[in-house]
This record gives structure tokens, sequence and C-alpha cells, in this order.
């Protein structure tokens, strides 16, 4: 399967992915045709961009953990964070210990499916509803901040706090105003100063429940800062940054850079990858940006690109350690000789990857 703007999406085309409303129903179902009707309807959900199979791709790729766990973290998030928003509003900033517990919970139930996986490799954009980013991107946010975590050779209590911090490290949100939150047009100097105070009051909030211990909070306080002291809140230099809290900021910048919002599109895997590896030692950690460039596949199986030979293809493999360089079926060459021939990248270094195609001309 691909992932394909739904402005290019075709009539006839197969749903890889299933599609979920707000409240995490089935809208449309993989395996369905996706005709112009249906097609719309996506556009109106909206979802800007839809994995789909046809004749070009095929196949699954897998997610690091279950769609079932993925949609019970969603809801649980949401119930927790509206809990919050309702309590706050009475000026009661204390929710019943089970919301928290059940965080913990999940924290729990994802290590245990990320440790159990054979393949550690990110090769999934998750498809975001706009109406449930906030809880989409966070549970995103946990899963690539295991993955790093693992990949860093962290202790498993060490995992499980990086993972609990992960899920609720925008929890400070829910004190920001919707209108600022979700503003289209750009931000001015005072909403973006408002919308900077998530980080310390999520932080404050932690602090006033026992029930979240110390390293969480502490997440959700610092994954703004940045290694050259010029983040927020409180200008930290690396050496005084949460080893934990710097790894939730590369998968917070990178899960939201490759996510579709109302007033941007989304960037590909490999221009996300790109951005955090030319802001490796300034805004983050360069050893941690290093591990976290081995485990991202910005070019995932399926995937039609356009080489700097001009040739067009599609991937069909990758390699750990080398997600710049996977192994190409060409679909389109100058050459006829090489219709259908497979080209390894890591034995053609003189080949790169020049872009991401999504309609093929005959």
């Amino acid at each position: 399967m691909r992932l394909v703007p739904i402005e290019c999406v075709k009539e006839g085309s197969f749903l890889a992915k299933t599609i979920y409303d707000q409240n995490e129903r089935v809208l449309l179902r993989e395996g369905i045709i996706l005709t112009t009707n249906l097609i719309k309807r996506i556009k109106l959900i909206p979802l800007y961009s839809v994995y789909i199979n046809d004749e070009y791709s095929e196949g699954a790729i897998d997610d690091i953990i279950k769609p079932e766990l993925r949609q019970k973290c969603i809801k649980t998030l949401k119930n927790t964070f509206m809990s919050i928003e309702k309590h706050s509003s009475c000026n009661n900033r204390n929710i019943p210990m089970e919301s928290f517990l059940s965080i913990s919970n999940l924290a729990q139930e994802i290590m245990d499916e990320v440790l159990s996986s054979k393949n550690l490799m990110i090769n999934l954009v998750d498809i975001k509803n706009m109406d449930n980013y906030t809880y989409q991107h966070s549970v995103n946010v946990a899963v690539l901040s295991l993955v790093l975590g693992s990949q860093l050779n962290l202790r498993k209590s060490e995992l499980f706090d990086l993972c609990t911090g992960a899920l609720i490290h925008d929890i400070g949100k829910v004190f920001i105003p919707k209108e600022v939150l979700n503003k289209v047009e750009v931000l001015t100097a005072a909403e973006f100063t408002l919308i900077s105070e998530h980080t310390v009051k999520g932080y404050n909030y932690l602090k006033s429940n026992p029930d979240i211990s110390s390293v969480p909070r502490i997440i959700a306080l610092q994954h703004h800062e940045k290694v050259n002291g010029k983040g927020y809140p409180e200008n930290r230099e690396s050496d005084k940054i949460n080893k934990l809290a710097k790894i939730t900021a590369i998968c917070d910048v990178y899960d939201a850079l490759t996510s579709d919002r109302p007033y941007r599109r989304a960037m590909l895997p490999s221009d996300a990858l790109e951005y955090i590896m030319a802001h490796s030692g300034s805004h983050f950690d360069y050893e941690m940006v290093k591990a976290f460039s081995k485990i991202i596949v910005p070019y995932p199986e399926g995937t039609i690109v356009r080489l700097s030979n001009g040739d067009i293809g599609i991937v069909q493999a990758t390699y750990v350690n080398f997600p710049l360089r996977p192994q190409i079926k060409i679909l389109r060459s100058k050459n006829p000789k090489m219709i259908n021939q497979y080209v390894n990248l890591t034995d053609n270094l003189s080949i790169v990857i020049e872009s991401i195609e999504y309609e093929i001309s005959s």
C-alpha cells in the first residue's frame, strides 16, 4: 500500500487502511473500492491523505501496535483530556485516579507490544482526523519515543516513564483556548506565547496529581527545550534537559511535521527526517538524532519514487541502518531493458531518490 494525497486518488483504487470518525467509529473499512462519491466524502471529513492499494502497490505496511490498541489509546486519552477540561472549568483540578491509572495501563500495553515486535522500524505515517489530532499525535509520539528509547538501550523502567510522559506531554493544551490552538492563520506573538504556556500549565497540573511520577511531569515541561538553550519554557541547555524529554522532543516534531494540519499539508517523511537531521546539535541531541535516523523509514515499501537518473520505480525493500537507500523495482525508464528490473541503492551510490511520485504517466 502507499500513502497518497486525496486529490491524487483515482477511482477504482482500494482503501488500504480503515478510516475512523472523531469518536473512533469505522467510517470506511479497509478494502473498499473508492468511488468518486467516496473520495468526495473523505475530503469532507476532512482527510488530506489516505493509504491505497492499486495497480502499482499491494499488501499492507504493518503498524508496530495493533489498530485495536491504537483506537483504545486514543479513546482513553480523549476521555481523560476532556474530563480534565471539564473539571478545570469548574475550578476543580482533581480528576478520578482511575483516569491516570488507565494511562499507566496503556503505557504498559504499548510497551509490551513495541518491545515484542521483531521489526523496530517506523515505516507508517499515521493518518489523523483533525478533530482528534491531539490524542492521535500523543499516541504516535509515545510509540516513536519507545522505539527510539529501545534503540538507545534504555532500561524498562525508563521506557515506561518515557511512554507515560509521551502520552501526556501535551496535556497542558487543555488549558489553552481552542480558538488559539486551532487557528488556521499565522499566530500573533501573543498567541504563540499563550500556546507556549502549555508546557508549564501541564507540568503544574500533573504536579498537583500524585498518581503521576516526577519523570512524566518533567517530559511535559521540557519537551520544547532545545539543546542550544533557545527552547522554552526555561531556555535549558543540553545537559540541563532530561534525556527522556529530549527523546520526546525529536518524536514530537517528527510526528507533527508528517501530519496534515488545517494550516499546512504534511511534510514527506524524508523531508521531516532531513529537517531533524539539519537541526541536530542545535535543537536536538546529536547522538539521539543519529539513532533516530536508523529507525525511520522515509520511503516505505510501496512508495513510488523518481530517481536522480530519471527512472521511476516502486520501493520493494528497506534496510536497517540505510533508510535512504532501499531496493527499487523500475516501472518507467528511458532504457527499456531496465523495466521491471531491481536496483539496490546500497550498491548504486551514484543514484539517489529525488522525489515521491503519486501519478505515473504512460
